[in-house]
């Protein structure tokens, strides 16, 4: 089974699924940025990127579509690794399943749910993760 696998001096974690969304606030615009990835067998695919308005250092790219005052665009680019730096001084990311409800939002938890920040980086690579095996026929009691 594909997943990520996440990992920092805190710890290790590894969640099942092909994709996932990241979320975070901006720490200066207090803007929401939201990048939507999909895992393959040897890169994380940044699929597509929403941000919600824009400030110094972070415009959008000219392929970007202003629809209902978010910023929208699909880069398409490829990592074998991707750093997060965490701090205590800013909010954490979101991490964020499935499809959202109509008119409404994917389901997400702050990663530090999954895995406490360490005040470093967090590395997320893609994984194969085990299954788990397939029930089988209750032992016989003696």
């Amino acid at each position: 089974m594909i997943g990520v696998c996440l990992a920092n001096a805190a710890g290790a974690a590894a969640l099942a699924g092909n994709a996932f969304t990241l979320a975070w606030t901006h720490s200066i615009e207090k803007v929401r940025w939201e990048e939507r990835w999909r895992v393959e067998a040897a890169a994380l695919v940044l699929e597509a990127v929403r941000v919600r308005g824009f400030g110094a250092g972070m415009e959008p790219p000219a392929e970007a579509v202003l629809r209902d005052g978010v910023w929208e665009w699909r880069p398409g680019s490829r990592h074998a690794v991707m750093r997060l730096t965490r701090s205590g001084y800013t909010a954490d990311y979101e991490w964020c399943t499935g499809e959202a409800a109509e008119g409404g939002e994917p389901a997400c938890v702050p990663l530090s749910a999954i895995l406490p920040a360490d005040g470093g980086v967090t590395e997320l690579r893609p994984c194969t993760i085990a299954s788990p095996p397939a029930p089988g026929p209750a032992p016989a009691i003696p």
